[in-house]
């Protein structure tokens, strides 16, 4: 009796574990619900939250906010009339200013600065009352806008309407992204309850990543911006999706060759759980590269997307499992695996006859893959301009409007003053210097405080122009270290300055961390340069598609300096995931005897599906920031989900696995592969999902 007795124990033991997992998981949850809900809370999203932490406009940014009155909030009021302003226009805008002045107890009622051909009255106002209240300030700013007729712009006002953009997203983008996963979900799984569970398992995992990087913000102040955890709820169902189609799929093979579900899914686990961990792996190490990045934006990204990625593998690995076990095979209705059952024979899969076309012709493949990615990637070569301030929103908000009237009306002069900060005992001769620059049309002392002296200069050239970029860093030449010269138009020319810098340095770490994780995962050093040089050619082409359609089709004005060290660091990261799932399938068809050549069309045979599953769903959720307001986010989205179905379609399926079968046995050089002894079965172990 004792051995069937322990039996029957351990099964109850085993049927116990999952019910474990889920109370450990309400209990996460409950303790995580506190912190998730103020998240929200410490996202920032002003320009210091943005700009390099090393730059002049950082530092000016830092101190104008210490001096006296640093908490004020800046607007430019614009009337304007296209025939010219009449006297009653001019009469009504002065009453209008003189109510705002009384209203919010301004200083001094602003002067009207006219333009030269009449059209336009431009008035500088300036309020203490917001202080430094985001709310308040809002408050602010849409009381002065019900107050005039004319067009509120200014630093306060582009504040605004940049928060109310970066708040909108919070919404739409997980409604979004949950319905296009939820879609693509039900046409995968064709079951009207099986897609349900990998999607609620994502949103726990979310909401989780969402408690982990509040914890991170307090204890460590990293930076929190919409950019950054709009990414991070991207990452989670993408990437939690990915895993899931890895593991669901493996867990039905499972179940036709083993009696209880629990069996099957640690079976499962065992499996797939090296390269689902593997490519977790090198995911959040390439975030994390980005911690050595100057841009304040880009490295709050690193963590950021490195807990949303790490979250959904926790969950997928120990959630969804729980889920899937307690559900039975019933999840799957209505096409049930059935213990001892064979799948349906289909027709030759097109993967299959990707491969064999590649296996035949290896050198053609690679040839023309090759040349086709090159070409794609020449159309980098039309990329537009650094994106311009003004030509950051997909729609133009009031601020951007006023500024561009601004730039009309006013074409000889700057109307978007240069902001010098200069040690107190310093300012007057850092006053005349400015004076003298080139470019410069006049300079005033500003407010003082703190042992800093605020001089505010107006260049001659407008803003964000060629000649203003002069104007800017012959101001730095000549004041030397001693001063700080920042701004908006300062600003801009940091972030791009900088975004140079910053791929200079990620880009080599990036490659160098995922190549190693590679050559351990896959104990070899030519397969690894394969995926790397793979993934590099899909990151130059995806790029090159962009600067194809930005301005000709979207008319994106400009590209954000950042975006090709995001997208570099997004789809090498991702990339080489799904070249882990072909490659480890790979590696261990030969350790099972099979010659290289067979097993590479094996591998893509066997894991194509799901791999082309994968990439659908990562795709379809970075493809979701195209609708965003932001050109920023849009370009990121757009050159990221065409990286990935690139790598997907062309890449993983016809190079990979051509120059796999032309190396031969040489893919895994330097040593050769031990074979893997035989299941206690007798049977070859399956590792891969055959297909979703």
């Amino acid at each position: 009796m004792g051995a069937p007795n322990r039996t029957i124990e351990e099964r109850g033991g085993r049927r116990a574990v999952p019910w474990g997992v889920l109370a450990l998981w309400v209990i996460v949850l409950a303790l995580a619900a506190p912190f998730a809900g103020k998240l929200g809370d410490v996202q920032k999203d002003r320009p210091v939250d943005y700009l390099p932490a090393s730059a002049d406009s950082t530092q000016v940014a830092k101190i104008t906010e210490q001096l006296p009155g640093g908490e004020s909030t800046d607007l430019v009021l614009v009337y304007h009339r296209d025939g010219g302003l009449t006297a009653a226009d001019r009469s009504g805008a002065a009453r209008e200013v003189a109510a705002v002045a009384a209203e919010h107890r301004l200083a001094a009622t602003p002067r009207p600065v006219p333009s030269k051909d009449g059209t336009t009255l431009m008035y500088a106002v300036s309020s203490t009352e917001p202080g430094t209240d985001e709310k308040a300030r809002d408050t602010f700013v849409h009381d002065v806008r019900e107050t005039v007729t004319a067009e509120v712009g200014g630093p306060g006002a582009l504040a605004t309407d940049a928060g109310e953009v970066y708040n909108s997203l919070d919404g739409p983008l997980l409604y979004t992204t949950v319905a296009v996963v939820a879609i693509l979900l039900v046409l995968i799984y064709r079951s009207p309850f099986l897609w349900l569970v990998p999607l609620v398992v994502a949103g726990v995992a979310d909401f989780l990543s969402m408690a982990v990087t509040y914890g991170l913000h307090q204890g460590f102040d990293i930076s929190v911006s919409g950019q950054s955890t709009g990414v991070m709820t991207i990452l989670v169902f993408g990437a939690g999706t990915d895993y899931a189609l890895l593991i669901v799929s493996r867990y039905r093979e499972e179940l036709r060759r083993v009696p209880r579900p629990y069996d099957a899914m640690a079976a499962a686990l065992r499996g797939c759980g090296p390269a689902v961990l593997a490519s977790s792996g090198t995911v959040t190490v390439g975030m994390l590269c980005l911690l050595a990045a100057d841009m304040n934006s880009s490295r709050g990204m690193g963590p950021t997307a490195a807990v949303g990625v790490l979250c959904a593998l926790v969950a997928m690995t120990t959630l969804l499992p729980a889920l899937l076990v307690v559900l039975g095979r019933r999840v799957f209705w209505p096409l049930v695996p059935a213990y001892g059952s064979e799948p349906k024979v289909a027709r030759r899969s097109l993967f299959a006859a990707m491969g064999s076309s590649a296996g035949r012709r290896p050198v053609a493949v690679l040839v023309t893959g090759a040349a086709a990615l090159a070409a794609l990637a020449l159309g980098t070569l039309n990329l537009p301009g650094a994106l311009k301030q003004q030509d950051s929103f997909t729609s133009t908000p009031e601020s951007i409007a006023a500024m561009e009237t601004l730039a009309a009306a006013y074409p000889d002069m700057g109307t978007q003053p240069i902001t010098v900060i200069a040690r107190t005992p310093d300012a007057d001769r850092a006053l005349r210097t400015a004076r003298a620059a080139d470019g410069v049309l006049s300079a005033e002392r500003g407010r003082a405080g703190g042992g800093w002296t605020e001089i505010s200069v107006v260049a001659e050239a407008a803003p964000q122009t060629a000649a203003e970029t002069a104007t800017i860093k012959d101001l730095r030449a000549d004041l030397g270290k001693d001063a700080y010269v920042g701004g908006p138009s300062a600003e801009q020319l940091d972030l791009r300055e900088t975004s140079a810098r910053d791929r200079n340095v990620v880009v080599p770490l990036v490659l160098g961390s995922v190549l190693l994780i590679l050559i351990l995962l896959l104990r070899s050093l030519v397969a690894p340069m394969i995926l790397v040089v793979a993934v590099v050619a899909v990151w130059g082409a995806a790029l090159g598609i962009g600067g194809l359609v930005f301005e000709p089709l979207l008319g994106f004005e400009g590209t954000d300096p950042g975006l090709p060290l995001l997208s570099f660091v997004f789809l090498v990261a991702l990339g080489v995931d799904y070249g882990i799932f072909l490659m480890h399938r790979m590696r261990e068809e030969c350790m099972d005897g099979t010659e290289p050549r067979a097993a590479a069309l094996t591998a893509l045979r066997t894991t194509g599906g799901v791999i082309a599953s994968a990439g659908l769903v990562l795709a379809a959720t970075f493809a979701v920031l195209v609708n965003m307001p932001m050109v920023q986010l849009a370009e990121l989205g757009l050159v990221i989900a065409i990286g990935v179905l690139l790598d997907t379609f062309l890449v993983r399926t016809y190079l990979v696995t051509g120059a796999s079968v032309l190396l031969n046995r040489k893919v895994w050089w330097p040593g050769p592969l031990a074979r893997r002894p035989a299941s206690p079965a007798g049977r070859e172990v399956e590792r891969t999902p055959a297909g979703v």
